[in-house]
């Protein structure tokens, strides 16, 4: 099927501000928008940038704005989306040049929580015992692959360059109800900030966006019960 595809395009050393590119070529139904986008940079404009890595959907390299909403380039369809594709970076990021964002602000409010198991006890002789009971709780969190798409689908991470975003409030929810964690008081101290937790409006949007089908607005709501339960 023929099929237009209109690229943002944005290259720092010569152009002032973003504009759209066209470009029209043959696809199959089948073929991802990742797909699309290897064609018209291998076959038309070897300038086109965007990231990719493992092409599975596990990496979460590839994440941008398609026809309006955020998705992995990797796990769409062109039967998906239909014969017009627009592609863009996703939205409260800065554009490095055309479809790579500055993710690097992104990873720094993700490290600010301090996503990794806090446990002052003396290490058992085998693994830290715990139930599937208590795994499930926070099982859905896990699945976080740090594409940003939540984060860039959140209007209040628009608006606030500030704000800690979806992404590692979802990523301090994983190991705050980690029942082998002991450093939720951390965890929750940063997230009480300004900018933190109840910068969150529930739009939805974020849950909306997970290509891992994250209840991303449940876990924030799940934070936002348990710090006003320990006021």
């Amino acid at each position: 099927m023929q099929v237009t595809v209109k690229v943002l395009r944005f290259d720092p050393e010569k152009d002032k501000k973003a504009h759209f590119q066209s470009y029209e070529l043959e696809a199959d139904p089948l073929d991802r928008i990742l797909d699309v986008l290897h064609n018209i940079k291998w076959y038309q404009d070897g300038t086109l940038t965007f990231r990719r890595s493992c092409a599975h959907g596990i990496c979460g390299s590839d994440a941008m704005r398609i026809n309006g909403r955020n998705r992995l380039a990797c796990k769409v369809l062109v039967q998906d989306i239909g014969k017009k594709i627009q592609v863009e970076p996703m939205l409260g990021f800065t554009i490095i040049k055309d479809l790579v964002v500055d993710m690097e602000p992104f990873f720094a409010k993700y490290r600010s929580i301090k996503p990794y198991l806090i446990n002052h006890d003396v290490a058992p002789a085998a693994e830290r015992v715990q139930s599937s009971e208590e795994r499930e709780v926070f099982d859905e969190t896990t699945k976080c692959i740090l594409c940003g798409a939540c984060s860039g689908s959140c209007p209040p991470y628009w608006a606030n360059g500030d704000f800690i975003g979806p992404a590692a409030i979802v990523n301090a929810h994983r190991f705050i109800f980690d029942t082998r964690d002991q450093g939720a008081e951390e965890r929750l101290a940063v997230l009480g900030e300004a900018e933190g937790l109840f910068r969150c409006r529930t739009v939805f949007n974020c849950t909306d966006a997970c290509p891992r089908d994250i209840p991303v607005t449940k876990a924030i709501e799940e934070i936002k019960r348990y710090m006003l339960y320990r006021r």
